[in-house]
């Protein structure tokens, strides 16, 4: 069951873990994926806002420029309509002597003060009226400078002798981009002034880039809340997983009847009533086992042992029944060790093959040497002895050691050296025998250590039936080392036993 604190917990203790660990995890990928698909929606929502919104309010501007625009096209006119807006009537036009449409720039001076003075703009709206080639009123005072009079601008606005409206990016936050209609006015072919309603959009950018912000900060807070309760879920889904592998590493040890419940339906079901089975299978097939190799056991050792007794206490009459009695009795030797060679390969892969202990190392080598020494008739070296303490078991280890050594003493002569030796480097503790006899090709190396296999161009023939070096690699393997051979021809051969200090500790059973 997922516990809502997982996240904190792996964020608290993150420096602890591996970040190849964790990346490697089934739902840190999940949410990696979210947080890239998120992450690309927000990335591709926020431009398209600010797109939006800024030609929002630009055609909301120019909606309003154009109605301005209309309104002095209205009173330029004289459309009774439009003049009502601004409160003025057919009498008080006559009493103010006003020309409409305006015939000279002094009726167009009386049309430009009417405008400004009783149209109140929008904010950030401005009008701007010129007479002929120069300025002459404006709706507000305080203007930007390039609203000021010999600005760039202002120019482009008196030489524009066609109505036109457009937008001109300024650079300045402040004001933004300027959006404007330009309404030249002529009489009998004469330009007599120009009208011009502008907008300075900044203010309207500001407000919406404020509420884009703030959408932005909700956005990012849904995001993270997402990825939360995303990450919470995908452990959720995943959870049988977990268990799967927790019930795996409990398997690893002796125990094989663990199950994992099967909850619900679909994929992750399956996979676990599959897992189920499989093990039901490996019980079984790890029972067969055991009964086969006790049975064999029994059944093989028992008549080999009674037939030797047999042989042993009949009576010889002549030598040549002597002789027979031997070579049977030796043969029967050799067949008992060849099946405690294959009961024990056949134990190897069983969970309860090892029994730990704290070994010595410094005693233990003094041990091992004294025992390999009265193999055979050698010149045995010690070399240097480990200084430390070893889990393992005593003696799988001992029983790999002393197949090397009948393996060097097999191939050696009586003059050639056998040395052993143990070291403690890297966290691991390795043993080594090494001896000065005939050596072994490089193609060789990695094949003498298959079962039944021996060196082809050895000149010495072992008595066993190969299977010393299989059984040393099974042992060393079963501890979680290695072995490694260094040898060239004519030049002796080192072998090398690593086992690490402490096994992992679904492997280590301690007796």
């Amino acid at each position: 069951m997922l516990r809502y604190g997982s996240l904190f917990q792996t964020l608290y203790f993150l420096p602890r873990r591996s970040w190849q660990t964790l990346t490697g995890e089934a739902r840190t990928r999940i949410l990696l994926w979210y947080v890239l698909l998120l992450g690309l929606c927000v990335a591709m929502a926020v431009p398209l806002m600010r797109y939006f919104v800024i030609s929002q309010v630009n055609a909301r501007v120019r909606e309003e420029l154009i109605e301005d625009m209309a309104a002095f096209e209205g009173l330029l006119n004289g459309e009774y309509k439009v003049l009502e807006r601004f409160g003025l009537g057919q009498a008080e036009l006559e009493s103010q002597d006003l020309m409409l449409p305006p015939n000279n720039q002094e009726d167009l001076k009386q049309v430009f003060q009417l405008y400004v003075t009783r149209r109140i703009p929008e904010d950030d709206t401005i009008f701007l009226t010129f007479l002929g080639s120069e300025f002459y009123l404006a709706s507000v005072e305080a203007r930007p400078q390039l609203l000021q009079p010999g600005s760039t601008l202002f120019q482009g606005f008196i030489r524009q002798n066609h109505p036109y409206q457009g937008e001109q990016e300024t650079g300045d936050p402040d004001v933004g981009s300027v959006l404007f209609h330009v309404r030249p006015i002529k009489a009998n072919d004469q330009r007599l002034g120009t009208f011009v309603a502008l907008h300075l959009n900044a203010g309207e950018r500001q407000e919406a880039f404020d509420v884009l912000n703030g959408v932005f900060k909700i956005m990012v807070f849904v995001l993270l809340m997402t990825l939360v309760i995303a990450w919470m879920m995908a452990g959720r889904v995943l959870s049988p997983l977990r268990l799967l592998a927790e019930t795996a590493r409990t398997i690893t040890a002796t125990d094989l009847t663990r199950r994992i419940p099967v909850q619900g339906k679909g994929e992750l079901a399956d996979l676990t009533g599959t897992f189920n089975d499989m093990m039901d299978r490996l019980e079984s097939a790890f029972a067969t086992q055991r009964d086969f190799v006790n049975d064999a056991g029994h059944e093989l050792r028992t008549p080999i042992t009674i037939i030797r007794g047999q042989l042993e206490v009949m009576e010889c009459v002549s030598q040549e029944q002597q002789q027979t009695f031997d070579l049977v009795i030796n043969e029967l030797d050799r067949m008992n060790r060849f099946v405690q060679d294959l009961l024990l390969l056949a134990k190897a892969k069983r969970p309860d093959f090892l029994r730990f202990d704290l070994i010595d190392l410094q005693s233990f080598t003094q041990e091992l040497f004294t025992k390999i020494s009265m193999l055979a008739e050698r010149n045995w070296q010690l070399e240097t002895i480990a200084n430390g303490k070893l889990v393992g078991d005593r003696q799988r280890i001992t029983e790999a050691v002393i197949n090397l050594a009948q393996n060097a003493a097999q191939h050696t002569q009586p003059q050639d050296a056998i040395v052993l030796g143990s070291s403690i480097q890297n966290r691991s503790v390795q043993f080594w025998v090494m001896d000065t006899g005939e050596g072994i090709a490089l193609e060789e190396q990695e094949h003498i250590f298959k079962r039944f296999a021996r060196a082809s161009k050895s000149r010495r023939k072992s008595d066993g039936a190969g299977l010393g070096l299989a059984i040393v690699r099974e042992i060393t393997v079963a501890h979680g080392g290695e072995v490694r051979l260094n040898s060239q021809p004519g030049m002796g051969s080192t072998f090398i036993l690593i086992f690490p200090l402490d096994p992992p500790m679904e492997m280590a059973r301690y007796d």
